[in-house]
């Protein structure tokens, strides 16, 4: 039996969707998550640690969550209402378009990176 282009199209796109949906669940197999990392107020003040922080909010999170960024491309930062664990996990593991940081950022880099947001030096 032949399949018309229409039949070949769609055959075509199904297995497209099949494989990608494989490869996403291989991916998601494949990096377990990590334990959440305990955020005390010796670390979280340390400033060492707002130094790295701020480093990696420079190279990275600024230029969608900052102040000049795009309006509209990401969701301007209130600490405020946010637990470290909360933000560490949306670093870690991103959340809607936020793509995940665990493959970018070490975990001392993402540790830090929440310090800093959560401090009073945290400026988008």
């Amino acid at each position: 039996m032949q399949l018309g282009w229409r039949e070949a199209k769609a055959f075509a796109i199904g297995a497209l969707g099949f494989v990608a949906a494989a490869w996403a669940a291989a991916q998601q197999a494949s990096a377990p998550e990590e334990p959440p990392p305990k955020f005390d107020k010796a670390y979280l003040s340390n400033a060492r640690n707002l130094e790295v922080g701020k480093d990696v909010w420079d190279q990275q999170c600024r230029h969608c969550h900052g102040k000049s960024a795009y309006p509209g491309k990401a969701p301007k930062l209130d600490p405020g209402k946010y637990t470290p664990d909360f933000v560490y996990d949306r670093v870690t593991y991103g959340f809607g378009k936020m793509p995940p940081w665990k493959d970018v950022f070490s975990i001392e880099q993402r540790k830090a990176v929440t310090a800093y947001i959560k401090s009073d030096n945290f400026s988008p």
